[in-house]
């Protein structure tokens, strides 16, 4: 493996990492005979508005897969990663997944958009594909109680915790919450509204839904003003919360906001305008930036591919780590096995900390913190412990 072995070095108990030898007799996987390549798909985002995520997850995960085959790969067997663009669209995503399908891959380490990813389920759960979702989050997707499906990021319910931890923080007293009429959206909205509703809190001072692909959205930041909040948050993409952000304080409003972890991106900076975005707060896991001990890391993904790693970029590089070690631990790349590996994975070492999924095929813990804009960037400014 590379020199400079990730934040993972001390914690990661490399025996964990390591994925030569132990699995014998691996089953067909990617070739009839299963002597060729082990292929590990990936549906994200490259065209789009969420196109800017894209990248940063497919790298994230090539730099796992170059570290795997550069220490031997599985069992002798290079492993080998496709990706297929969902565009975040529902029909494009579903496209993309039984082309991948038909590669007779081994597992699914993507989905990003909650709306695209849901219906691709249904079509890796039919060939018992395990899916380990890097970075869509919605509490739809485990709702579906498929046993294929896996998240190694936080769900809506625990991003909504995050925000009303920060509201109280912040002595917020009522909050107006906008989506964008997305799976993703709505389910951190529908969950924060829940809790808003509860005792002792904010109150919930309005809920407006717009329609994503728009450019003027006046009439909805007026309906978010007259409802007289003190916070807003905003838990959509960054493309229409952008234009929002800008719109709110061109209308006048002075007050905080913050966006759900869909909106963390540099854009949402660049289309709200600098000047708008400062103070925007977020609520999102860790990001390269914000971990401690990554520098390592964010060199070999830097020196690899050119560029800084952003956004659900380590989460990708987890998540086939993953399922590498499901593979490994299955000795076969046999679905169902690999399943019962996942079930069984206890205290495996990922950024975000020791992973051993719940009975929901969830993390225990979101790992979600507040981050602030800070001239063109998202830092960390709150860790919520």
């Amino acid at each position: 493996m590379q020199s400079r072995k990730l934040l993972l070095a001390a914690t990661l108990t490399l025996g964990a990492l390591s994925l030569t030898a132990c699995g014998q007799g691996l089953g067909s996987g990617s070739t009839a005979d299963g002597s060729g390549p082990i292929t590990i798909g990936m549906v994200v985002p490259l065209s789009g508005s969420s196109s800017a995520i894209g990248p940063y997850m497919q790298n994230g995960a090539q730099l796992a897969v170059n570290e795997i085959n550069a220490d031997g790969g599985i069992d002798g067997r290079d492993v080998k990663l496709e990706v297929a663009d969902g565009a975040c669209d529902p029909k494009t995503a579903v496209a993309a997944a039984n082309k991948l399908v038909s590669s007779d891959i081994a597992a699914s380490v993507g989905g990003y958009c909650s709306g695209a990813t849901l219906p691709t389920l249904p079509v890796f759960a039919k060939q018992d594909i395990p899916m380990i979702i890097p970075a869509a989050n919605s509490t739809q997707l485990v709702e579906q109680k498929l046993p294929n499906v896996f998240l190694i990021n936080g769900t809506g319910a625990q991003q909504a915790q995050a925000a009303m931890k920060w509201f109280d923080k912040e002595g917020a007293s009522a909050v107006s919450l906008v989506d964008d009429n997305t799976s993703y959206s709505v389910d951190i909205a529908d969950k924060t509204a829940a809790l808003l509703k509860e005792s002792g809190g904010p109150d919930l001072a309005g809920r407006v839904s717009v329609t994503a692909g728009e450019s003027d959205y006046s009439a909805n930041v007026n309906a978010i003003i007259t409802s007289h909040p003190d916070f807003v948050y905003w838990t959509g993409y960054y493309q229409e919360g952008g234009l929002i952000i800008r719109q709110l304080r061109q209308a006048g409003y002075q007050g905080p906001i913050m966006v759900g972890d869909g909106s963390v991106d540099g854009s949402l900076v660049q289309i709200a305008g600098e000047k708008q975005a400062q103070g925007v707060f977020a609520t999102m896991t860790q990001t390269p930036d914000t971990l401690t001990n990554a520098s390592g890391w964010i060199a070999d993904y830097k020196k690899a591919f050119g560029a800084d790693p952003g956004p659900f970029s380590t989460q990708s590089y987890d998540a086939v780590r993953v399922a590498a070690k499901a593979i490994e631990d299955a000795g076969s790349t046999d679905g169902k096995k690999m399943i019962s590996a996942l079930e069984a994975l206890k205290d495996f070492h990922l950024f975000s900390g020791p992973l051993t999924f719940t009975p929901e095929h969830t993390l225990s813990s979101g790992g979600f913190v507040i981050l602030k804009v800070k001239g063109t960037k998202f830092e960390l400014e709150d860790d919520l412990s």
